[in-house]
């Protein structure tokens, strides 16, 4: 079999290979602490279209992902009163990587280590395409938002806040 053109696999490529999803792959220079800002300005893509993947626990621990607008925060408060839970806040990052099986700043949502609820900010899935974590960091996939209904089961929420 010939060998396609492409950056090697990730539990995340691999995940999406396996459900049959078309992606395309977005290679960039990660640097520390550059968030979705430096990814957007390399790919040349608007920053509202790269969705960052969040590790968060709720007031017992329990671990979920929430994916945001690269240029929006999350509303922890209404987070929570939308899931029916007190509190949530992000997980350390030692805690998150437990979780996801990635490092901080190369989590995606697909392919993580444990199965966690996944919720996504609704305006999210109106976007004709978006760029996520393909599970290292410095590496996006571009695909259609529609598969983060299909594949992953996420949830609709309204928690995002201008950034």
């Amino acid at each position: 079999m010939a060998k396609k053109e492409h950056v090697s696999e990730t539990p995340a490529t691999q995940f999406l290979r396996r459900q049959g999803i078309a992606f395309s792959e977005h290679p960039y220079t990660y640097e520390e602490h550059g968030g979705t800002g430096v990814s957007s300005r390399a790919l040349g893509v608007d920053e509202h279209c790269v969705v960052k993947t969040l590790v968060m626990q709720d007031e017992t621990a329990k671990p979920l992902i929430v994916l945001m607008h690269g240029d929006r925060k999350v509303s922890t408060k209404n987070l929570a009163r939308q899931i029916g839970c007190k509190s949530v806040e992000p997980c350390k990052p030692e805690v998150a990587n437990r979780h996801s099986g990635y490092l901080v700043g190369g989590t995606s949502p697909f392919g993580t280590r444990k199965a966690m609820p996944v919720y996504v900010e609704q305006s999210i899935l109106a976007l004709e395409k978006i760029y996520i974590n393909g599970g290292r960091r410095g590496y996006l996939v571009g695909l259609d938002p529609q598969v983060l209904l299909a594949c992953l089961q996420a949830k609709p929420v309204n928690c995002a806040l201008e950034d």
